[in-house]
C-alpha cells in the first residue's frame, strides 16, 4: 500500500504563489494522481488530477491558477498555484485516484490572507 506526505503549504497574501509537494513511500508510475482539498466542515473536493501520461484535468475554480505534474524518477507529485485567492484557503491532500487510493495523510494547510 502507497503513502503520501504531503508538505509546502503556509500563509501567503492573495495573488501570491506556493508549490506543494506531495511524496511516495513507492514508485507511483502506475498510478493516477490527485490534489485535493477540505474547508472544515464542508467535503473534500479534487482540484487536479495527473494521468500516468501526463495529462492533466482541474477544477474550474481552480483552472488557470493552479499546474499539477508528476516525477516518477523521485516518486513525487507536486501542485504549483498561483493567483492564490481567500477561497484556496484549506488543507491540501494528494491521493490516489481509483484502486490505488489510500488513506489520507495529514494534509498541509494553505491560508491565504492578507
Amino acid at each position: 500500500q502507497v503513502h503520501f506526505v504531503e508538505s509546502g503549504g503556509g500563509l501567503v497574501q492573495p495573488g501570491g504563489s506556493l508549490r506543494l509537494s506531495c511524496a511516495a513511500s513507492r514508485s507511483i508510475s502506475d498510478i493516477y494522481m490527485g490534489w485535493y482539498r477540505q474547508v472544515r466542515g464542508k467535503e473534500r473536493e479534487r482540484v487536479a488530477a495527473v494521468t500516468v501520461f501526463d495529462g492533466t484535468n482541474y477544477a474550474d475554480s481552480v483552472k488557470g491558477r493552479f499546474t499539477i505534474s508528476r516525477d516518477n524518477t523521485k516518486n513525487m507529485v507536486y501542485l504549483q498555484m498561483n493567483s492564490l485567492k481567500p477561497e484556496d484557503t484549506a488543507v491540501y491532500y494528494c491521493n490516489a485516484i481509483g484502486p490505488s487510493r489510500t488513506g489520507w495523510g495529514r494534509g498541509t494547510q494553505v491560508t491565504v490572507s492578507g
